[in-house]
């Protein structure tokens, strides 16, 4: 049995095959991008500085076919989801659901939100102040509000979560959690990588810091992106109509494993390396292609993968993982809007109809970057990043759930 406060974080044992299993994603999804420079026969100097210094670049004006043929895709892909959770009705779910939604119910009247949640509260109503005003006392401080506000936040739906269910990533798997945060400024910066290629959007500091300063700032900033995202996803995990409404639902066989690995690997692989080729056009792909990469390779090491459970009908960590980083990303965006150090947005063909400083259709990228950060937590641990369901109170049901899912995952890849 895993050890319930390491979280299942890979050990010794595990370490050769992960070694060469992250070193073939990092290859890929570092690399490829490149190439595209070198077609070009640009150096690949400026791309590769660290760190990157985005600024403001001028891209292709608004164009109405364009917004509408993206708005329409995007429309027909979402509406199925929204569809199913709209009409799902309660005499369809498991019988076990109705009492678990009452032993829930008992357990939010047991469970107050414990001390650090409320606290996390006071963090966010605070800082949100201080960042939204210019108190002369304040001015030293004032460009580094974004990190207070996330902590805050990722105490205050723990805490939530942990009222709902008597648990939560913070109290259950705390070293699980604790390397959510290192993994996060990696896996941020990654993306910052990506953004020197298609240069959507870039930052303003607020004052002038050095380079190093910025690399330490905006590292404890990118550090809370990872333990928002899977937090957010757990709470959405405690109400019973969303988890069962994409639980039992349209199974999808992934036939053919091996030749599904290899196009998932390849074809995003190749719109990376077009990415500085054709910034104008493949722009969304920069949310896109990393997530397939990685379940690509996954596919074909035969390791566990957010996708491997919808050949069951098991739609949640998807579906739940794409809400949780859309919750996410309106407040990400809405705290951006009026703070001193922000970030704006150059984007081609769509920048109109903004909401706080992000375009319309720029909140469509969090869709699929939500089950990004879950295939990211999920590297670095054996088992699902989030595991436990409902308002299950003891840690030996948090434990069953755990062993379950592991017995489930492992019969879908065998």
């Amino acid at each position: 049995m895993a050890d319930k406060r390491t979280g299942g974080i890979l050990h010794s044992q595990d370490r050769k095959f992960a070694v060469i299993h992250y070193a073939w994603i990092a290859a890929l999804l570092s690399l490829t991008p490149l190439i595209g420079i070198v077609y070009l026969g640009f150096p690949p100097g400026p791309y590769l500085e660290f760190p990157p210094t985005t600024k403001h670049v001028a891209h292709a004006r608004f164009s109405w076919p364009v917004f509408l043929v993206l708005l329409s895709f995007i429309t027909a892909a979402c509406a199925p989801f929204l569809l199913r959770l709209v009409t799902y009705k309660a005499t369809e779910e498991r019988a076990a659901t109705g009492e678990r939604a009452a032993t829930g119910e008992r357990a939010e009247k047991r469970n107050p939100l414990p001390w650090w949640g409320c606290l996390g509260i006071v963090v966010v109503l605070v800082s949100w102040i201080l960042a939204w005003n210019r108190f002369s006392f304040f001015e030293s401080l004032q460009p580094y509000t974004f990190t207070p506000l996330w902590l805050g936040y990722i105490l205050t739906v723990n805490g939530l979560t942990c009222r709902r269910k008597g648990s939560c990533l913070l109290v259950s798997r705390p070293h699980f959690f604790l390397a959510l945060f290192a993994a996060s400024a990696l896996f941020w910066w990654y993306f910052e990588y990506l953004n020197r290629f298609v240069q959507n959007w870039y930052y303003i500091a607020g004052g002038d810091i050095s380079p190093a300063e910025y690399v330490i700032h905006a590292s404890i900033c990118f550090s809370t992106v990872l333990p928002a995202v899977l937090s957010t996803y757990e709470l959405l995990r405690t109400i019973p109509r969303l988890e069962d409404a994409y639980t039992d639902w349209r199974p999808v066989s992934l036939q053919g494993r091996k030749g599904v690995g290899l196009l998932l690997v390849a074809g995003p692989a190749v719109s990376l390396a077009c990415l500085a080729v054709y910034p104008d056009y493949l722009f969304p792909l920069v949310w896109i292609s990393p997530l397939l990469v990685i379940m690509g390779v996954r596919i074909l090491t035969r390791a566990p993968n957010i996708f491997a459970g919808i050949q069951k009908g098991n739609w949640h960590p998807v579906i739940l993982s794409a809400l949780a980083a859309l919750i996410c990303g309106f407040f990400w965006e809405l705290w951006n809007w009026k703070s001193l150090a922000h970030w704006e947005y150059s984007v081609p063909y769509v920048d109109r109809f903004r909401i706080f400083a992000m375009p319309l259709l720029g909140y469509a990228g969090y869709l699929p970057f939500g089950p990004e950060c879950y295939a990211a937590a999920a590297l670095l641990t054996k088992e699902p990043p989030v595991t436990s369901r409902y308002f299950d109170n003891s840690q030996a049901l948090i434990t069953e759930n755990i062993k379950q899912e592991q017995r489930e995952t492992k019969c879908q890849m065998d």
